[in-house]
């Protein structure tokens, strides 16, 4: 069982939408638009997809509204941000086992079947910001964990999420909120 996130914090101005757009000349790369803001991001190993299936690597083109975050409490600090937001704990998973019934939903360890832990070695969830792709709607095998999440170095590809640098993730958690909605193209 999950707890609920903490009230989202009141700050200034948000954003409504973030759109992504494939970068000229690598469909694994975007520009993602903040308003003014045109931000470097990367997309999944298979690019873009309208046809999303679990593990093809693909980004799927979509509309996500942008649910809640976690963030490593031991890593940071953060900027604020009126998204709700929640601290990691090296217990915390996220299920993409497609035969499971927890399939696309947040688990805990000790937990057998396939997962993602969302306290990892590396900095690519120190930020990790849950869109609601196929989650309030949740069909099996249609692709679980996509995440709007940090980037590594060369804006490698991902395995379907979008990521940006750690600066970039910084610059935009003030303008977010649940009301902001990822828009892949």
């Amino acid at each position: 069982m999950t707890k609920r996130p903490k009230a989202p914090i009141k700050i200034g101005r948000t954003i409504s939408r973030l759109v992504v757009r494939p970068a000229p000349r690598d469909q694994r790369k975007a520009i993602l638009q903040a308003g003014h803001l045109a931000i470097p991001a990367a997309l999944g190993r298979s690019g873009r997809t309208s046809r999303k299936r679990e593990g093809d690597g693909a980004t799927p083109i979509a509309t996500m509204p942008l649910l809640f975050a976690y963030r490593r409490g031991d890593r940071g600090p953060w900027t604020a941000t009126s998204l709700p937001m929640r601290i990691s704990q090296p217990n915390m998973l996220w299920c993409d086992d497609v035969n499971d019934p927890n399939y696309n939903r947040p688990v805990r360890s000790p937990f057998h079947p396939s997962h993602e832990k969302l306290q990892r070695e590396d900095e690519l969830y120190d930020i990790c910001i849950v869109l609601d792709w196929n989650l309030r709607s949740r069909k099996r095998k249609c692709g679980s964990a996509i995440f709007f999440h940090i980037a590594r170095p060369g804006y490698t590809p991902t395995e379907g999420c979008v990521a940006i640098s750690p600066r970039d993730m910084r610059r935009l958690l003030p303008l977010l909120s649940p009301k902001t909605v990822l828009q892949v193209l």
